[in-house]
């Protein structure tokens, strides 16, 4: 677990000032962690495959026969995570915000790359993804349309047979189609506009949200990481919001600055991360110069329990454009019942 140590201990490349000294002088002491149980992850393209993903890009974990929930451990700010996540916090405000109303819809355009398993086969899916999302919070009326791109071998193997049908499709854009249903979410899981824009807008709050009914199983923090990075994908805050969601992601134990990152884009930056159960670096990645988010990228720092070579990168996203339509494509058996 040398290089697990390694990574870990990473310092931010940006040099400190004057803003941050404040934050660095409220560190508290630090908290032991829980040993750490056997976990369960569970694949992110079963639910790409129906439409919206509660999550897109992380682990998610099951809620369900779980230890009982405990309060969050006390903030602690780690200097490493300081440095990239406060001058995003900073930033929040710093370009024209959205003002979408009821009864329109926000627009996501991104590129993603994770990983397919089918038959004991596994390989690493790619494509292009825009989804329609009501402002209202309900995705009974959400519309998604992607595009695969071609597929790429998992690190340390060949690209299986079972990857050809998506060979094929590549470059083909699929037709718009009605978005999976996650209204039965539980309400402190949603990401819609109506319901992230009435989030807290001071870091404590924003922590104790994300560690709402976080059961004390020993994997509390790295599902608190992950549900920021469910208010990241395909999730518009305001900028109060949002600066408090960076603000309390830099208390989570075990965040830390990954100097050098790219998205799925290829566009390079600086990434505030965690090591999952998994062996995987979970990066969420942000602009040098400009602080805005522009993606995830995960990274390999476990051979054994990623079941792939220290330094692969495993999963990317990119966060290409986010805007706002007064309306969003017909589906197929929308268009057919309008023509009837």
């Amino acid at each position: 677990m040398d290089e697990l140590a390694q990574l870990n201990n990473f310092r931010s490349e940006v040099p400190p000032q004057e803003d941050l000294r404040g934050e660095a002088e409220r560190l508290m002491a630090g908290m032991s962690a829980p040993a750490r149980p056997d976990f369960r992850r569970i694949g992110l393209r079963a639910a790409l495959a129906g439409g919206l993903a509660a999550v897109a890009g992380v682990a998610v974990f099951l809620v369900q026969s779980r230890p009982a929930p405990v309060p969050p451990p006390p903030m602690i700010r780690t200097v490493a995570a300081v440095e990239v996540l406060s001058r995003a916090a900073a930033h929040a405000g710093s370009r024209p915000e959205l003002h979408p109303r009821p009864g329109q819809f926000l627009v996501y355009e991104s590129q993603s790359m994770d990983s397919t398993e089918s038959d004991g086969q596994i390989w690493l899916s790619r494509y292009k993804r825009k989804i329609w999302l009501p402002v209202e919070g309900s995705s009974v009326n959400g519309v998604l349309q992607e595009e695969l791109l071609t597929p790429l071998p998992y690190p340390g193997r060949a690209l299986p047979p079972q990857a050809q049908a998506e060979q094929a499709r590549a470059g083909k854009p699929g037709r718009p189609q009605r978005a999976a249903d996650f209204d039965h979410r539980a309400e402190f899981l949603r990401n819609d506009y109506a319901y992230v824009s009435r989030l807290p807008t001071d870091t404590e709050a924003m922590r104790r949200h994300l560690y709402t009914q976080v059961p004390n199983d020993g994997l509390q923090d790295y599902e608190a990481w992950n549900r920021v990075g469910g208010l990241l994908a395909e999730s518009y805050l305001p900028a109060a919001q949002r600066a408090a969601l960076f603000r309390a992601a830099a208390t989570i134990p075990g965040v830390v600055t990954v100097k050098e990152s790219q998205d799925a884009a290829g566009r390079e930056g600086i990434a505030a991360a965690m090591v999952s159960p998994n062996g995987v670096r979970e990066e969420h990645i942000f602009d040098r110069k400009t602080y805005d988010y522009l993606g995830r990228r995960g990274v390999v720092v476990d051979a054994k329990l990623a079941d792939a070579p220290v330094g692969s990168v495993v999963s990317s996203s990119a966060q290409v454009k986010v805007s706002v339509a007064d309306s969003a494509p017909l589906v197929e058996e929308t268009a057919r019942r309008g023509s009837g």
